[in-house]
């Protein structure tokens, strides 16, 4: 039984600066200089340039300006800072989840599942393994935006407490969005913080956000809904284990696993 201390969480949402990681270090600037008290801070998916499918437009490196930055307010808030970028790796673009922490040290999740319907395979080589990071005891399970839609990628196999899921997920499938974030917290009896974006984007596409921190019975403790906010919550260790402990569905749930390709 873990005796992890609670821990606070911020997922921040707002609209983006299309292809523009000047601009949106500015922007999330001031959202963290007004954050006070936090130990993990949840940026959207592409944070820096919105999603789309030209990556040789625009790209960030892992010793490039925006992970120093993230490095950088990681330290500063002495917060873990996360969120996915335009990532390019030797050859190839990566939607990547960078986990940067206070001390300077990193890792990250290359998105697994890309979005067909967008034509992101086309251009962007997909990850293979699952990223479950350490956190004041805490196991935090990463997962980005269409990953959400995949519920056995995303099981629970008694090896995270909380997952993130980072997104441009527009209007017009809101309603899955709002359903699939509640289901992952419900099946998997975790905490799930969801982050996504508002505004548009050039391709026509509307965000209304959505945002939330949902506890491990799928109900909301923050909900965002259409608002440009920073919202925080604390997450308590002994509620989700009591809860586990009451209803122990997971020693009923069926052996499996899916290895990908």
């Amino acid at each position: 039984m873990s005796d992890a201390g609670p821990i606070t969480v911020s997922v921040v949402q707002d609209d983006m600066d299309w292809q523009d990681p000047a601009a949106a270090r500015d922007r999330y600037d001031r959202h963290l200089d007004a954050l006070d008290g936090t130990d993990l801070v949840v940026l959207p998916e592409m944070f820096s340039t919105g999603f789309y499918m030209e990556p040789w437009q625009c790209w960030e490196t892992m010793d490039g300006e925006t992970v120093a930055w993230m490095r950088h307010r990681a330290a500063d808030a002495g917060a873990v800072i996360t969120g996915s970028l335009v990532m390019k790796v030797e050859d190839e673009y990566r939607n990547r989840m960078i986990w940067a922490r206070p001390d300077g040290s990193m890792d990250w999740y290359d998105k697994r599942h890309l979005f067909r319907y967008g034509g992101e395979h086309h251009h962007y080589t997909g990850g293979k393994d699952r990223g479950v990071m350490e956190l004041g005891g805490w196991r935090i399970a990463l997962f980005v935006c269409y990953d959400l839609r995949f519920p056995v990628f995303c099981r629970n196999l008694d090896d995270y407490d909380a997952a993130l899921y980072v997104a441009n997920w527009p209007d017009a499938r809101q309603y899955a969005w709002d359903t699939l974030v509640r289901a992952r917290a419900i099946e998997n009896q975790a905490y799930v913080v969801g982050c996504n974006r508002l505004g548009a984007d050039p391709n026509g596409n509307t965000f209304s956000g959505g945002s939330v921190i949902l506890d491990f019975l799928g109900q909301p403790l923050v909900d965002c809904r259409d608002r440009p906010m920073v919202a925080t919550h604390e997450l308590s260790m002994p509620e989700l284990l009591e809860f586990r402990d009451h209803f122990p569905a997971s020693m009923d749930a069926d052996g499996f696993t899916l290895a990908p390709d």
